[in-house]
């Protein structure tokens, strides 16, 4: 007999609770944990299925060395020397710009990212690219602009709200709040709410909607700015909303008075009484959006962000209940990086700005490297993500590893990245390591769960907190420790808290180290250099922390961030460590002005130009290329790179090529026919999946598939089909609209 354990999936940001069953040391069994208060005993079949991503085939034991073609084991003291020699005559060499860091993007943990950013920062280089970087640079560039920080995540209030518009998100599959599935079907069914889709096609959430609206792919800015232009015209806009929490609004208002909202829908395929009447219900119900990668990475990308947050503060919705609120944080997903500042770096190729709250956007990468500029990137670590199957142009990514000086990749499995390193170093994986993940996903309570150890290390694997702490000591980043300070760390927390304290007050410079510091002393004792830095942060917590945690019933004192901390080990299931002010939420804004700026200079000529003569030529698609892929679909049988054991997808449809059927009978073709879809960027072929909730003209193709399994191949790379230069002027990929076109394959069979 085992033991049941409560802990958290680690698969998707929503980390639903789950209790796992362990026998004579190894997981053997989950299911959903109706403890956690906010999953409550909700979970999906990819949490259910856990256990294939903690024991794949391919899990690392020791850190490797490329010798050759070849890679050979060798001790963690070999590897920290030789890595540690590489950076420091690379950084001599080339300087700070050489050396760029890759990761703080893992779905599990984030306690690895600020020993990441730390070794980054104390090498002088601001090379931070993030899977955020990948989907969100525009939208969250836009949110620093008009919110003041770049972390501010604005999201709606699902529980509070009478109308949820899904723009550009498939929640039915892809989840990306609490209970997604669930809290869906609930406002569907509810008479007194409602559920309206945003969505090219008939999607899972588009199919138990009250309203959809199955615009034309690419088009979703023009529909935007004629429901503003609506708003505008019918004179519903928000007039007391706008003077009190927004200021620019005068200046964009002219955009709108006389736009020809008519012939804008003509060109989003939308009849003009259906937007209409949705813009009416807008004006008069208390309504949020939910927007995704439809929005984020389609044409106009942060374009589209940028408007939708203007129709928003024109209804009067941000930081009202039942509106688009901005959630309370343990902490925040990255750090504000104004490219306006001296003191902020832009990419040095491309002259891109870190705008995913700090992330570079992933497109820029190989350019960044396959370069003879002075300042190229020619060092990199790459810790928690697999960029040469997440990342957009693969092809031209590992043609841009494969020129790198030095990349060191930490990682529990030998991922795609990992094959092409100089030095690979096993990870544990989540369920042998403390961690915890920072989604601001719950509002009003703040919501966080301490995952602890399920089962001992595989092999000789170590936290990546504490690859990052083995590698900094040996690069001499870490200050001499008294002995007293050392000691303290095998006593209680309180008393180690004063010697650790008492010394730095004495030497602020070490401040910057002080993760390091911590992983050194109490991550030595604990065996988790990543639950050392949570007591410390826990420690260190701000004052609007503080607040929040009092609310939800922590008293304060001195000793609070410890009490908190105790109760997360004491709560594995999680608890609710904070409330935010449901009162004045858009006290949170940042702005100068500490207001919604409506107004962004950079966007403002085309905002103001968008119209629908100009849409009807740039919409119109190559004679090569007739068809829009949609590349990365949403569906429940893919998991980026997380599950790489294919025997997960339990005889469902995974690798397909999706489209209507009038396009494969424009081919002759029937569905499980092999086709091969052709992009600009390259080809592929697979299994063609005809289903008629695809738009006619669209294909759909999932990603996280073309995995190196137990030395098969099994699916395609979708990202083999994409270019990093189709990207939007901020950086994002415009994966949700790529150009394409379908061949018949004959008897060629698909990989």
């Amino acid at each position: 007999m085992g033991d049941w354990h409560k802990t958290g999936c680690v698969l998707c940001a929503q980390n639903c609770g789950l209790e796992i069953l362990v026998e004579e040391g190894r997981m053997v069994k989950v299911r959903p944990d109706k403890d956690n208060p906010r999953s409550e005993g909700y979970a999906c079949r990819k949490g259910l299925n856990v256990l294939y991503h903690q024991y794949p085939a391919d899990r690392l034991t020791h850190p490797l060395k490329r010798v050759g073609d070849a890679f050979v084991p060798i001790s963690w003291d070999q590897a920290m020397e030789e890595i540690a020699e590489k950076l420091k005559t690379g950084l001599a060499a080339h300087g700070p710009r050489s050396f760029a860091y890759l990761g703080a993007s893992a779905q599990g943990g984030h306690m690895e990212a600020g020993f990441g950013v730390s070794l980054m920062r104390a090498f002088g280089s601001q090379n931070l690219y993030t899977s955020a970087g990948q989907e969100f640079s525009g939208a969250w560039w836009v949110q620093g602009r008009m919110f003041g920080k770049q972390y501010i995540l604005t999201g709606p209030d699902e529980h509070e709200t009478q109308m949820l518009v899904a723009w550009g998100w498939n929640g039915m599959q892809s989840h990306q709040m609490p209970k997604t599935p669930k809290v869906l079907k609930e406002i569907s069914k509810d008479p007194q709410r409602l559920l309206v889709a945003v969505d090219p096609r008939k999607s899972e959430t588009a199919e138990i909607a009250d309203i959809h609206l199955a615009l034309r792919p690419g088009t979703d800015a023009l529909l935007i700015k004629a429901m503003i232009a609506i708003l505008v015209q019918e004179g519903w806009e928000k007039t007391e909303y706008l003077e009190a929490h927004c200021e620019g609004w005068e200046r964009i208002r002219p955009w709108f008075e006389n736009f020809d909202s008519r012939a804008a829908l003509l060109v989003c395929g939308l009849a003009h009484e259906t937007v209409y009447e949705l813009c009416r219900l807008m004006a008069t119900r208390r309504w949020g959006f939910h927007p995704d990668l439809g929005i984020y990475m389609g044409r106009h990308s942060t374009l589209n962000s940028y408007l939708l947050n203007v129709l928003g503060a024109v209804c009067g919705i941000f930081g009202q209940r039942g509106g688009n609120i901005i959630p309370g944080m343990v902490m925040p997903l990255g750090f504000h990086a104004d490219e306006r500042s001296e003191k902020v770096w832009k990419s040095a190729v491309t002259g891109m700005p870190p705008a995913a709250a700090g992330s570079f956007p992933c497109s820029i990468l190989p350019e960044e490297i396959l370069t003879d500029h002075k300042d190229r990137i020619r060092s990199i670590i790459v810790s928690t993500c697999n960029p040469l199957r997440s990342w957009p142009d693969t092809q031209a990514l590992e043609k841009a590893f494969l020129s790198l000086d030095l990349l060191v990749v930490c990682d529990m499995v030998m991922s795609e990245s990992a094959r092409l390193a100089h030095y690979v170093l096993p990870c544990r994986s989540f369920y042998e390591s403390y961690d915890g993940t920072f989604f601001p996903w719950t509002y009003p309570e703040v919501y966080f769960q301490l995952r602890r150890p399920l089962v001992k290390p595989h092999g000789e694997s170590l936290e990546a907190s504490q690859i990052f702490t083995l590698l900094a000591d040996r690069l001499g980043l870490i200050p001499e420790i008294p002995e007293k300070v050392m000691e303290a760390a095998s006593k209680d927390r309180m008393t180690f808290g004063a010697e650790l304290m008492g010394w730095i007050a004495n030497h602020p410079e070490h401040l910057s180290k002080m993760l390091f510091i911590l992983g050194k002393t109490l991550g030595k004792t604990w065996d988790s250099a990543a639950l050392a830095a949570l007591w410390g942060m826990m420690m260190t917590a701000p004052k609007s922390f503080r607040k929040n945690a009092a609310r939800a019933g922590f008293e304060t004192g001195f000793d609070m961030g410890d009490r908190i901390f105790q109760a997360l080990l004491d709560h594995p299931q999680g608890l609710w460590v904070g409330k935010v002010d449901t009162e004045n939420n858009l006290k949170e804004v940042k702005t100068p002005s500490g207001k919604i700026d409506l107004f962004i200079e950079e966007l403002a000529e085309k905002a103001a130009s968008l119209n629908a003569e100009e849409e009807i030529k740039a919409l119109t698609l190559p004679e090569d290329f007739p068809l829009v892929l949609n590349a990365g679909r949403h569906r429940s049988t893919n998991m980026n790179t997380l599950m790489r054991n294919p025997e997960w997808i339990q005889g469902k449809r995974g690798c397909t090529i999706a489209v209507h059927p009038e396009e494969a009978a424009k081919l002759g073709l029937q569905d499980k026919d092999t086709v091969r879809v052709v992009t600009e960027g390259g080809s592929a072929i697979g299994e063609l999946e005809v289903k008629e909730d695809v738009r006619p003209g669209m294909v759909l193709i999932p990603h996280g598939f073309g995995l190196i399994y137990d030395g098969v191949k099994w699916g395609f790379n979708v990202n083999d089909l994409t270019l990093h230069t189709h990207r939007d002027p901020i950086g994002t990929p415009l994966h949700r609209f790529v150009p394409c076109r379908l061949e018949v394959c004959g008897e060629e069979k698909g990989l």
